[in-house]
């Protein structure tokens, strides 16, 4: 197999051995089963130090051997592949009405994955929820905490008290303290929290459409629409962690200015449909409704595209992404419609002959794809030498 990973270059001094880990394992993670020169030469490292490095891999449990193959004249080369049950990590989501949760192994497979209804979005019943959730999947997977990377927790943001709090997608109460260490006092793991749409595209990355791609925009929605944004592999956070809340921008729908949020998002189709009697309190309402070709759901949907066709304008040519993902909790249907119907602006960076990828996809991590975000999180942590603190 011929590898398209682009070289991170690492360092042989022994002071360097944990990133140069780090290195090792994402060169096997981006290809699968590999041999130590092709490891050598996508990291930058010596034969020598990539052969010390998968001696002490194998030693920890980390990665296995995965048989030899053929590599033309010479000795048949052993492969080396990740151990997906060597280690595990913790993936939660948690909205206003309820906690989803995840445990995946080593590779990214779910394990086990729950939805727990919250009888309130107090920090006191969300901490208590997920914290019994964990001692949960831990018994019925028969799983130690020993054998627990870390917990991915994911949120709708912002994060802080910002010009934003007050927003209904938000979760009241969370605009102070460090969740991250809140959650990690509770949980005694290491803990990554992010806003649920970076979450959603790090799934995406890991084991989905943009698997392979390192500069994309992910569109997720969750109560209300965030924009995860990775650029040359990383997450882009900003300052405070709160970049790409674009809920919140003008879109033009029907020649009107309006929020986006209020026009494409599951808020949105919900309160337009209790306008016309329509109580809609799950995903399956939403596929019914469409199935039956509702007219007010069609309705929406139309304006929905229309406002996602300005904000594309505006995300393509600010991030130049190779392309634009939509996905999470709203049904895939809805989604294909929404994308069939939406304008590809003309006036536009991404609006090139040479494109690989479309312009505009829908995802394919399903609706706990920032669950799953979550638990991705940790592994990221684990595979990628320049991830970013958690905050």
């Amino acid at each position: 197999m011929v590898s398209t990973l682009k070289p991170q270059l690492g360092a042989n001094p022994e002071r360097a051995r944990s990133h140069n880990k780090q290195l090792v394992l994402r060169a096997i993670r981006h290809v699968g089963a590999v041999g130590r020169a092709e490891i050598a030469r996508a990291s930058g490292l010596s034969t020598q130090a990539v052969s010390n490095i998968i001696s002490d891999l194998l030693g920890e449990g980390l990665l296995i051997e995965q048989g030899v193959r053929s590599a033309g004249r010479g000795l048949p080369v052993q492969q080396y592949a990740i151990k997906p049950d060597g280690g595990y990590a913790f993936g939660v989501e948690v909205r206003p009405t309820a906690v989803f949760t995840a445990l995946v192994d080593l590779v990214g497979t779910p394990v086990l994955a729950r939805r727990t209804p919250l009888r309130n979005a107090g920090k006191s019943t969300i901490l208590e929820t997920v914290s019994a959730q964990l001692a949960s999947a831990l018994i019925e997977a028969r799983i130690s905490k020993g054998a627990l990377m870390g917990a991915g927790i994911v949120m709708p943001g912002p994060f802080g008290d910002t010009g934003l709090t007050g927003t209904e997608s938000e979760l009241p109460g969370w605009n102070t303290g460090d969740p991250a260490e809140i959650f990690a006092n509770t949980l005694n793991l290491p803990v990554f929290v992010e806003n649920d749409a970076n979450a959603a595209a790090m799934a995406e990355r890991m084991n989905g459409v943009a698997r392979g791609l390192d500069d994309f925009a992910y569109l997720y929605f969750g109560q209300g629409l965030g924009l995860g944004l990775v650029q040359n592999g990383q997450i882009l956070q900003g300052a405070f962690g709160n970049a790409g809340e674009i809920g919140h921008i003008q879109v033009l729908v029907d020649g009107h200015a309006v929020e986006l949020e209020s026009a494409t998002s599951r808020l949105s189709v919900q309160a337009c449909l209790a306008r016309e009697g329509l109580d809609v309190t799950n995903m399956e309402d939403l596929i019914s409704l469409y199935s039956s070709a509702n007219r007010h759901l069609l309705v929406w949907l139309d304006k929905a595209a229309q406002a996602l066709s300005s904000a594309l304008s505006i995300i393509e040519n600010l991030f130049d992404p190779q392309t634009v993902i939509l996905g999470g909790a709203m049904p895939d249907v809805l989604l294909d419609h929404i994308i069939a119907r939406t304008a590809l602006p003309e006036r536009s960076v991404s609006n090139r002959p040479d494109r690989v990828h479309p312009r505009l996809m829908r995802g394919t991590s399903g609706r706990m794809t920032a669950t799953l975000g979550a638990a991705a999180l940790v592994l990221h942590q684990a595979f990628t030498p320049t991830i970013a603190e958690a905050r």
